[in-house]
C-alpha cells in the first residue's frame, strides 16, 4: 500500500489514469447496456446460473471495499480537496462501485424474469384438463400461476392439485440473500476498520490484513465465478440470456480496467487482480457461446432452443442438451 504523505494531503494529478477512468465509466455502462435490456426484452432470464450471479455480485463487492479500504487516504483527504480534485482522486473508487452496481442489477432481473415454467411445479397429480390449463398460464405468466399452496376446486372428487416454488427458484431467492449479507457485513467491518485509522500514512495492520483479505478473496471469487456458467452453457449447449455484445465488450476493456486501477494512487496488485483473472475466464465464456451461436444458426434454432422453422411456428420444439431430445420449455406447449 503506498500511502499518501500526511502532513500534505495533496494526491497527485495523473491525466492518464484519470482519462481512462472516465473513459472506462462511460464504456462499463454502454457494455452492461445490452446485457440488462436482452433480459428485459425477451422478459427471462434462463440460461443464466445462480451460482455465477453469486460469485459475481460477491466478487465485484469484494473489489470494492477492497479498493475503498487501500485508498481511505485519499478519501480522508477529500474534506481538504475541492470539489474537482476529490473526484478526481476518487476516481477509482467511483469506477468500481459503477462495475458492482452494473453486475447486481443483473441479479435483480435475474430474480424479476426468472422463468416461470422453472419457478413453478405442480406437486401433486393432476387431471389431464387442469395439467393442460395451469401449462398454458404458467407459461405466460408467472403472477397467473395459483399461489403456493393454493386449493383450486378438485374435479371428481379427486384431490385438489398444488402448485408450489421449484427447489431452483428457492435457491436463487437464498443465494441472492446471502448476497445481500455478504454486503452488509463487508461495509460494516470496512468502516468499523477504516474509520478507527487515526493516521493516514501508517494504516493499522488490522485495516491492511482487512485489504489483502478483501483483494484475494475477490480474486478467488472471480476465478470460481465462471466456472458454473460456462459448465451450464457448455451443458446446454445454448446461448440463452446471455449477451454476446455485452462480453465483446468487457473482455478487450478488462485490459484498460486492469490499467487504470493499477495507476490509481494507493493501489496494489490485491486491487487489480480480481478484474484481470474475470478477463480471462469471461473471454472463454465468450467464445463458447460464439461456438454455440454458430451451431444454433445450423440448427435453425433461437438462443433458447426454439425452433425459428417449424411446422407450427416459433416454439414448436425445443432443442437442449441433446440435438435428439426436444425438451419441454416455455412457448413449446402453445405451439402444440
Amino acid at each position: 500500500m503506498k500511502p499518501l504523505p500526511e502532513d500534505t494531503c495533496n494526491p497527485s494529478h495523473d491525466a492518464v489514469a484519470t482519462t481512462l477512468t472516465a473513459f472506462l465509466c462511460v464504456g462499463l455502462v454502454l457494455s452492461y447496456l445490452p446485457q440488462h435490456l436482452r433480459i428485459i426484452k425477451n422478459k427471462t432470464s434462463e440460461g443464466l446460473s445462480p451460482w455465477y450471479l453469486l460469485l459475481g455480485s460477491t466478487s465485484s463487492a469484494s473489489a470494492m471495499l477492497n479498493l475503498f479500504t487501500v485508498q481511505w487516504g485519499v478519501v480522508r483527504c477529500c474534506k481538504h480537496l475541492s470539489a474537482g480534485r476529490c473526484l478526481e482522486s476518487l476516481g477509482g473508487i467511483i469506477q468500481v462501485t459503477i462495475q458492482w452496481t452494473l453486475f447486481t442489477v443483473i441479479l435483480v432481473l435475474f430474480l424479476i424474469y426468472f422463468p416461470p415454467h422453472i419457478k413453478y411445479a405442480v406437486v401433486q397429480p393432476l387431471s389431464r384438463r387442469y395439467a393442460s390449463a395451469f401449462s398454458r398460464t404458467a407459461s405466460r405468466d408467472a403472477s397467473a400461476s395459483p399461489a403456493a399452496g393454493e386449493d383450486p376446486a378438485s374435479e371428481n372428487g379427486k384431490t385438489a392439485p398444488k402448485v408450489a416454488t421449484t427447489a431452483e427458484w428457492r435457491l436463487a431467492v437464498t443465494l441472492a440473500w446471502v448476497v445481500a449479507i455478504h454486503l452488509a457485513l463487508g461495509i460494516f467491518i470496512t468502516l468499523l476498520l477504516t474509520t478507527s485509522t487515526p493516521s493516514f500514512a501508517h494504516p493499522s495492520p488490522a485495516l491492511k490484513t482487512w485489504a489483502a483479505f478483501l483483494g484475494l478473496s475477490a480474486t478467488l471469487l472471480a476465478t470460481l465465478q465462471y466456472a458454473p456458467q460456462i459448465q451450464h452453457t457448455f451443458r446446454t449447449r445454448l446461448v440463452g440470456a446471455l449477451s454476446i455484445p455485452t462480453m465483446a465488450i468487457q473482455v478487450p476493456g478488462s485490459v484498460i480496467f486492469v490499467l487504470s486501477i493499477a495507476l490509481r494512487e494507493g493501489t496494489d496488485w490485491t486491487s487489480w487482480l480480481p478484474y484481470a483473472v474475470t478477463g480471462v475466464l469471461q473471454g472463454s465464456l465468450l467464445g463458447i457461446c460464439v461456438v454455440w451461436k454458430g451451431r444454433q444458426r445450423r440448427l435453425g434454432v433461437d438462443d433458447f432452443g426454439r425452433r425459428l422453422d417449424g411446422r407450427n411456428g416459433v416454439g414448436e420444439e425445443v432443442v437442449g442438451a441433446d440435438e435428439r431430445t426436444p425438451l419441454v420449455r416455455e412457448g413449446a406447449g402453445e405451439g402444440a
